[in-house]
């Protein structure tokens, strides 16, 4: 009931802050987000590595996210597969904005020499730095790791939330290299709105998604901005189904702190039947 657009496309994000939820009460429903028909769209519980150790974990599939030194991943990738946790792949910070990527891109592709093919997720600034970083991440593909660029698009300042042709430029930096992406932050609702409290301008999933697909059929910068640039969801609507047979372009996915949330904004713009048991 979910088509292959959107199979796995949003990541279980309930574990990261500021979400009050627990571990066990997480675990219990992101198996039940398993066990339901829309399942095929749920990626992975994301789970910090900072509370690994903390608590016992229980036997599951999760993401690792890296908020802790980079010399750290090692052990606590040994730790979750010691508790008998199958890690699927790794995303960590490589660098603040502002600072160079370089080193902590190379710091992940040597992490990633140990893995013996787990996937990694090098998250890098949109700041500067960011095509050499991203060519450094396309030669160590080019030499078989797993490494993957991922970007966040919102934050707490505006300056955090790039413009459509910003997204749009880095969307075709990674079409040219051949590199799928994921995003992180700001990815509220399926179009582009800005938030009544703060004033800022999120990117929608969905218009992120169609710009893909424009991007990876081989539109320029000014065309996939202007699928991100879309504040309602008519525009949106025949590129997105028109693909939804196919599998989905570049864009690997997002974490939601509620993976039901963008379910029902898919089943309400008639992009995924509803299916509620």
């Amino acid at each position: 009931m979910v088509p292959p657009l959107y199979a796995g496309l949003v990541d279980d994000a309930s574990l990261l802050p500021p979400s009050p939820i627990g571990l066990a009460d997480a675990v219990t429903k992101h198996r039940e987000h398993g066990a339901a028909w829309y399942r095929d769209l749920v990626g992975s519980l994301l789970v910090p590595a900072s509370t690994v150790g903390i608590e016992q974990m229980p036997r599951l599939t999760a993401g690792l996210i890296g908020d802790v030194p980079a010399a750290a991943l090692p052990a606590t990738v040994e730790k979750l597969r010691a508790s008998g946790v199958v890690v699927e792949h790794v995303e960590a910070a490589v660098a603040r904005r502002g600072e160079d990527p370089q080193p902590g891109v190379a710091t992940l592709c040597a992490f990633a020499e140990t893995q013996n093919g787990l996937p990694l997720y090098a998250e890098i600034p949109l700041s500067w730095g960011l095509l050499a970083a991203l060519d450094s991440v396309a030669e160590a593909r080019a030499r078989g790791l797993r490494i993957a660029p991922k970007f966040r698009v919102g934050g707490l300042a505006a300056e955090l939330f790039p413009t459509p042709v910003e997204l749009a430029a880095v969307i075709c930096a990674c079409r040219d290299r051949q590199l799928p992406f994921k995003l992180a932050a700001g990815l509220r609702h399926a179009t582009r709105h800005t938030d009544p409290e703060t004033g800022f301008t999120h990117h929608g999933f969905l218009n992120v998604l169609v710009a893909t697909v424009i991007a990876a059929g081989g539109g320029e910068v000014a065309d996939v901005a202007e699928a991100l640039a879309a504040t309602h969801p008519v525009p949106l609507f025949e590129p997105a189904r028109a693909h939804r047979d196919g599998p989905r372009p570049l864009f690997v996915g997002f974490g939601a702190a509620n993976v039901v949330e963008p379910l029902t904004e898919l089943v309400r713009l008639g992009l995924i039947n509803g299916g509620y048991e």
